[in-house]
């Protein structure tokens, strides 16, 4: 059971929004898709789901096309909201899953589970316009999981979201991956893709610059950083070749360097000088490498 993407492209009026896109996610796997925006994200979801036809290549989930005849198997949450603000919680609620093949006693079951899991159990009620937008964005997430497909694209699902409420998101996402839901997100907050995604792909002008295992793209990429703490002055490190940056610190000095081969030579320099306290050779972050990579295109 897998999502195949194989060299899926669109085009609008000659500009390439998505260029010949390819990967493919096994049951249970959470899967990233970062960019800027304007990226071809969003474009590649919808041909995902069947919503816009490629203009070139195939996406396919368990070896089909995905169309409105098999959408019970999958949930999307939008970044654009689509909830009626005039209907309440659950009046909302029991109309979009029962297009999704569901009988009220199911919906209104699974619909207090979540609302509990959630927190907000006095808003079955409510209309959504009477909402925080917050709020809002639980009852877009429920809306997307209610009827437990087994693909789900979620297009920034953190947003609008305050710390505690992204962490009870978050702990959502990553049982209903245990439960072997495949995955596929997007989003602008790099240490969410970090904590969550096993795979990723990365897009500039709808091409993919990077893709493949989260660990493994961080462990190569040519990229490094140090930390050092001492008791004595790092000045030098301003000198060496290969150190692209320091940024000093009360406890010490962090630098950004090219290689481990200038890490190296770093620590044979600060080991000749006397004590260290700490020295350590850090991957980049994911947001480290999405600045590298984007070369300050903030409309990539």
């Amino acid at each position: 059971m897998s999502l195949q993407i194989e060299r899926l492209s669109k085009t609008f009026a000659g500009t390439n929004a998505v260029n010949d896109l390819s990967f493919e996610i096994g049951k249970g796997q959470m899967f990233g898709m970062l960019g800027a925006n304007g990226a071809g994200k969003t474009t590649s979801f919808r041909m995902i789901l069947g919503l816009l036809d490629p203009s070139g290549g195939t996406a396919k989930w368990m070896g089909e096309r995905l169309s409105y005849k098999r959408t019970a198997l999958v949930g999307y949450l939008p970044e654009e909201r689509g909830l009626f603000p005039k209907l309440t919680v659950k009046e909302q609620m029991i109309y979009l899953m029962r297009l999704k093949q569901m009988n009220k006693t199911e919906i209104v079951k699974e619909l207090r589970h979540w609302l509990g899991r959630f927190q907000i159990e006095e808003y079955e009620n409510k209309r959504v316009e009477e909402l925080s937008k917050g709020n809002q964005q639980k009852i877009q997430f429920m809306a997307s999981v209610l009827h437990n497909p087994e693909l789900l694209i979620l297009d920034e699902p953190f947003s609008g979201l305050d710390p505690v409420n992204a962490d009870m998101l978050k702990e959502a996402v990553l049982d209903l991956q245990k439960q072997g839901t495949t995955i596929v997100f997007s989003s602008h907050q790099m240490h969410n893709v970090e904590e969550l995604c096993d795979d990723l792909v990365m897009l500039k002008h709808g091409k993919a610059l990077l893709q493949g295992n989260l660990k493994d793209i961080k462990r190569n990429y040519g990229m490094k950083s140090i930390t050092v703490e001492a008791d004595f002055p790092l000045d030098f490190l301003h000198e060496i070749q290969g150190v692209e940056q320091v940024n000093e610190t009360k406890l010490g000095v962090n630098a950004v360097v090219e290689s481990e081969e200038t890490a190296k030579q770093i620590f044979t320099e600060v080991a000749s000088r006397g004590f260290a306290r700490r020295f350590t050779v850090n991957d980049p972050s994911l947001h480290e490498i999405f600045i590298d990579q984007m070369g300050g295109d903030r409309h990539a």
